[in-house]
Formats: C-alpha cells, sequence, structure tokens
C-alpha cells in the first residue's frame, strides 16, 4: 500500500474496497484558501437563507439512502437490515436548523441603562475542521456540520479511512443542494497532514470524534495556536438496573444497547450492574436473547449482529473476553453457536460475562465490542461507586421506576449524560458531552452554538 493512498478494508471478506489517493500540500492550501473566501460571503448570508441551503443538503444526503445502506455494510460491517443513520441524521439537522435562530440571537445585557444598547452578538468562528469517525459515519460528523455551517463557519471534513466513501457522500450531497463553492470541502488527509493543518492555525475549530490516544495527539497538534478544540473520545458506559426497575423491559434494551452495531457505538452499554433482586433472571434473560444473534455477512437481510469494523478491533475484545476468564470471570455464550467466528476474523460472537470484577480490563476499559460484563449490587450506593469507577464519562442509563431516584443518582454520577429505562440515544435537544478521559465540548443542542461561534460586544453610547 502507498503511503501517498488512504485504503479501506471491507472486514466482510478483508479485501480492498476503496483506495484513493491523499491530497498534495498545494490543493491542501488551495482548498483552505477557497474555503475562507466562500465563509466571507456565507457569513453574510440570512439565516433563513442558511438554512434552505442545509435544508437542501440534508434532503439531498437523505434520497441517498438506498445507495448508503449497503455502502455502510462494506466499509465498517453493520446488517443492511437496520436500514443505516438517516433517522437519526434527519432528526439531528432539523433540529439544529430550527433552533439557530434563537441560539444565535443577540443576548442583550443584563440591565438596561437608558442612552446605551448593550447586547453580545455570535459570530461565526470562521473555518471548522471536522474529523469523523467510522461507527456512525454520518451521524457523528452531521453533529458539528449542521450547525457549523448555520453559524456561518465553512466546514472541512475529513472522515476516517475506513469510511471514506460517507466523506464523499457528504461533498455529493453539498453540490447537489447548490452550496457555495468551497464551503463545504471532504478532503483525503494523511494524519501527518491533519497535523500540520491543526499546527499551522490554519482551521479556527477542529471537532474530533475516536479514540483517547487520537484526542491527545490532535490536542498536541493544537498547542500553541489557540484553535478551539470539541473532543468526543472513549467510553465505557454503564447501566444500573434498580429493584423498582421493569426487568423485561431492561433486558431488552441493554441487550440491544450492548450488542447493537457490534458493540461499537460511543455510548453503547459496556458494563450492567443489577440489584440482587432481578440478577438471576437478568442474566438468563440476557443469556437467552443475546443467543438468537445471527453473526454473518450484513449484506444478508437475515444478520443480526455484523463482523467488527477491523480483526484488529475484534483481537481487542478477544483478549479482554480471555483476560476476564483467566480472572475467574464465567463466559455465558458459546462461540460455537457463532459459526462466522473462526476466532481469526472481523467477526466476533457476542459475550455475556458474569463473576466480573474491576480487577478485569473488560470492565474499566473500553471495549468497543460485543461483549459485556454484568456485576450484582445490593443497592444504588454499591451502584453507583462502581459506575464512577472509570476513566470515562459520557452516559449513563439507569433503569427504575422513580423519576426522582434517577435525577438523585444522577446528580452522583460522574458522566455527561443520564438516561433513564432507555440508552444508546443522542436527544439533539441536549448538549452531548463527556467528563474525564471521555473529551471536552459540547455538540448538539442550543451549546452547540457556542462553540462554534464567538461572543462580540456592542457598547454603543447616545450622545
Amino acid at each position: 500500500m502507498a503511503d501517498s493512498d488512504i485504503v479501506c478494508i471491507s472486514p466482510i471478506d478483508g479485501r480492498e474496497l476503496v483506495r484513493r489517493p491523499i491530497m498534495s500540500e498545494t490543493a491542501i492550501d488551495s482548498t483552505i484558501a477557497s474555503a475562507r473566501e466562500a465563509q466571507k460571503a456565507w457569513r453574510n448570508t440570512s439565516l433563513s437563507e442558511r438554512a434552505g441551503k442545509v435544508s437542501a443538503f440534508l434532503d439531498a444526503l437523505l434520497a441517498m439512502n438506498q445507495e448508503v445502506v449497503p455502502e455502510i455494510a462494506q466499509q465498517m460491517g453493520r446488517p443492511v437490515r437496520y436500514g443505516g443513520e438517516f433517522r437519526g441524521v434527519e432528526e439531528r439537522a432539523r433540529h439544529m436548523i430550527g433552533i439557530a435562530e434563537k441560539s444565535l440571537h443577540p443576548i442583550p445585557a443584563d440591565d438596561e441603562k437608558p442612552g446605551f444598547r448593550r447586547m453580545i452578538k455570535r459570530e461565526p468562528v470562521g473555518l471548522v475542521l471536522v474529523i469523523a469517525p467510522w461507527n456512525y459515519p454520518y451521524l457523528t460528523a452531521i453533529n458539528t456540520i449542521v450547525p457549523a455551517l448555520m453559524a456561518g463557519n465553512a466546514v472541512l471534513l475529513k472522515h476516517a479511512s475506513q469510511t471514506v466513501l460517507a466523506g464523499e457522500r457528504f461533498q455529493m450531497a453539498m453540490d447537489r443542494a447548490g452550496m457555495p463553492k468551497g464551503l463545504f470541502q471532504n478532503l483525503h488527509l494523511s494524519h501527518d497532514q491533519t497535523s500540520r493543518i491543526l499546527g499551522s492555525g490554519l482551521v479556527d475549530h477542529c471537532n474530533f470524534t475516536g479514540s483517547v490516544s487520537g484526542g491527545r495527539a490532535i490536542e498536541r497538534a493544537a498547542a500553541g495556536t489557540f484553535t478551539s478544540l470539541g473532543l468526543e473520545l472513549g467510553g465505557k458506559d454503564p447501566a444500573y438496573v434498580r429493584e423498582d426497575a421493569n426487568i423485561d423491559h431492561a433486558i431488552e434494551n441493554l441487550v440491544d444497547g450492548a450488542f447493537f452495531n457490534s458493540g461499537q457505538c460511543c455510548c453503547g452499554i459496556e458494563r450492567i450492574y443489577v440489584h440482587e433482586k432481578h440478577y438471576d433472571r437478568f442474566v438468563e434473560g440476557a443469556i437467552d436473547l443475546v443467543n438468537t444473534y445471527v453473526l454473518g455477512n450484513p449484506l444478508d437481510e437475515t444478520t443480526t449482529l455484523g463482523p467488527m469494523a477491523h480483526k484488529r478491533f475484534a483481537d481487542l475484545v478477544r483478549q479482554q473476553n480471555a483476560e476476564a476468564v483467566a480472572k475467574g470471570a464465567k463466559a455465558h455464550i458459546d462461540a460455537k453457536k457463532f459459526p462466522a467466528d473462526a476466532g481469526n476474523s472481523a467477526y466476533l460472537a457476542p459475550q455475556v460475562l458474569t463473576d466480573v470484577d474491576h480487577a478485569m480490563s473488560v470492565m474499566r476499559e473500553e471495549s468497543f465490542g460485543p461483549t459485556v460484563g454484568i456485576m450484582k449490587v445490593k443497592g444504588d450506593e454499591e451502584a453507583i461507586r462502581l459506575m464512577n469507577d472509570s476513566p470515562y464519562g459520557l452516559s449513563a442509563a439507569i433503569w427504575t421506576s422513580d423519576v426522582d431516584a434517577a435525577e438523585a443518582i444522577g446528580e452522583k454520577l460522574e458522566t455527561g449524560t443520564v438516561f433513564m429505562n432507555r440508552c444508546d440515544y443522542l436527544d439533539p435537544a441536549l448538549a452531548w458531552t463527556g467528563v474525564r478521559d471521555t473529551g471536552r465540548g459540547a455538540s448538539l443542542s442550543r451549546l452547540a452554538y457556542d462553540s462554534l461561534t464567538r461572543p462580540k460586544s456592542y457598547h454603543l453610547r447616545q450622545i
């Protein structure tokens, strides 16, 4: 493989699916210059005009769904039966378009002073670089692309090599919508080129979704440039099933939350704490449900669990499972029931582990795969302590019939989002954020516009 190429290897069969040459340095500089020029005009357009163009882009993207669904399966392994990501894409995009006027409206001074006009306006930061991941190639990117454009910015997109076609789909939709030339540009960049762009201060804001190590590399590259950063990094999201939970609902939703997309979800459930009253029933129900999964080719409509995006990701989960069993955990799923898992490919059988503890990496380090550990707890205090025993903090889910109890527990959890009786979902009206090694900054909600704009104060005195 040439160093100048970006290559996607399909997890379906390990064969090369897509190859693209990386951009030349001259092309990069020209692209950035054209984006700057386009942004000068775009920032002066009305919000209604921006909304019309961004909505046209969204419509053009949604019209590609039939082609996109199998492309996602081929690139990163999600089964076609689930129909892609565009329902969530549309929900998030239309919400952010809808709240733009209110979110970007000038903020009057807290107190009135006769003879003065005082306010804070929101101005676009300028040029926004979006570095998008492969696990949800459209959903994650849309979180920043739409509000960035609505706020009056230009956008550069660097997509993961595993989902290089998603970046090209974004560009195609922008072009079909008649977006101003240069305002949005999809770039094929190497890691070194991305670091150069950040280190040279050529962009004003960067949003990165990926690993903790990747986030640290982004911070190092941007150090000293004063480029603002939004980082959504690792997670080890917990769930707690209380004594008053609807146990059948909890089993169904938590199994889906742990194994959908082969566990490759930023806010997927990776560890479950169950009240001792429900523990045996929960474990039995979870095992029964997981055993109904069909591991296979994601292009097959009968497949409910596709391969992981790459063999090395599957190997990491295999290592975590093996370590847990070696330390005394019990593995409940017989891999032989999932013949597609030959032990040496991206195809990995799901696994449910019990007799686990926090000395095992599967309960503390990100798995990002189809495995989950289940622990018995005596009550809220023990569950809270264990849920907080993690270097990450993206979301946490509580299964209970008591809303007040869920809120009270949530106040003690060190996390970005607290769910009750659901998981693995982003509400576009709420900020998507994390604590600790999960990152910094916020996307979605009106707070997303704060990171994509800068305040400008007006203190106007009449004489």
